[in-house]
């Protein structure tokens, strides 16, 4: 691989006023702003979310989470797996998916944890904005209910992960797994940079989620908008998991920094200056972007279109 391609990077979407985005791996802006909208404690389109009561595949008595015995979240194991990119294997890796200079990539050992089969929707998202009452944030919801959600700041996409955990423990239809784990001392949360990228290539070091299979049959990608998050269910992914290339970018608890990783260096608290990771590309993104390995950063004050997030179950 030459060095001139090493040193390109994802094209990163970003806002103008405010917030600069910035990289520390030499990542490009791509400006891409939406402004702020009140939902005023309704759904995308003005209406009650009672309208999302009928969504196909979902639980409107479970905060519209999939309607399955499992509410949509998918167990991955404990144990090792392959961090970061080998440019000898991935002709399309960038420089900052190295694992050093003299390693390129790493093993990382994980807990069991489980994460969402799919991203966040609109419907989950404004059945939280709706029980939020005058604390809920100010998100332009748009588009059908089963859409991922998108336009969500980093903070913003935290304190939904955070009503979740709350609402979980508080019901009496947790399924068992999951209530032993959130019992045990796990947490709703984004997913930090290691549990995403796990989850996307599984134990095995793949380049995208998939083996056998095209990227255009599964993946959502050179297009011009998002799709429903259960349009395109993905039974070559690692896990079986939705939309882990392609479709939105999905924040990540991880501030991003140079490898190797550690999770040490993860928080859940705004950290001065940081910039925090997002991984899989969007529908806007080539298929470079939508790899497993591939490693954007964003402001957490920035709200676009082709960023949204996924939650996972997480003892780390």
């Amino acid at each position: 691989m030459s060095e001139e391609k090493q040193s390109e990077q994802p094209k990163v979407p970003g806002r103008t006023i405010g917030f600069s985005i910035m990289t520390v791996a030499t990542l490009f802006v791509a400006i891409f702003l939406y402004q702020n909208s009140s939902p005023d404690n309704q759904s995308a389109g003005g209406e009650s979310i009672a309208e999302f009561a009928n969504l196909d595949g979902f639980s409107s008595a479970h905060w519209f989470l999939p309607d399955d015995n499992m509410l949509g979240f998918v167990e991955i194991p404990a144990g090792r797996f392959t961090m970061g990119s080998n440019p000898n294997l991935d002709r399309m890796a960038y420089q900052n998916e190295r694992w050093s200079d003299l390693r390129r990539q790493g093993e990382v050992e994980l807990p069991r944890y489980y994460i969402a089969r799919f991203e966040t929707t609109v419907a989950q998202f404004a059945a939280f904005v709706a029980d939020s009452g005058a604390a809920a944030p100010q998100v332009p919801l748009s588009g059908a209910g089963n859409l991922p959600v998108t336009n969500v700041t980093w903070p913003e996409a935290l304190a939904y992960t955070r009503w979740l955990d709350l609402q979980l423990r508080q019901s009496a239809d947790t399924p068992a797994p999951l209530r032993a784990l959130l019992d045990g001392g796990a947490r709703v949360t984004l997913p930090n940079e290691a549990e995403w990228e796990k989850a996307a290539r599984g134990s095995d070091g793949r380049i995208f989620p998939w083996r056998e299979a095209r990227a255009e049959e599964v993946a959502n990608f050179n297009s011009q908008s998002t799709r429903p998050v259960d349009s395109s269910p993905c039974t070559q992914c690692a896990w079986g998991l939705s939309d882990m290339a392609g479709n939105v970018w999905e924040l990540t608890r991880s501030p991003l920094q140079d490898y190797p990783y550690t999770a040490e260096d993860d928080a859940e608290g705004l950290a001065e200056d940081a910039l925090y990771v997002m991984r899989g590309g969007s529908f806007a993104d080539g298929l470079n972007n939508i790899r497993a390995a591939v490693r954007g950063g964003v402001d957490p004050g920035v709200r676009n279109s082709t960023i949204g997030f996924r939650v996972v179950v997480s003892t780390q």
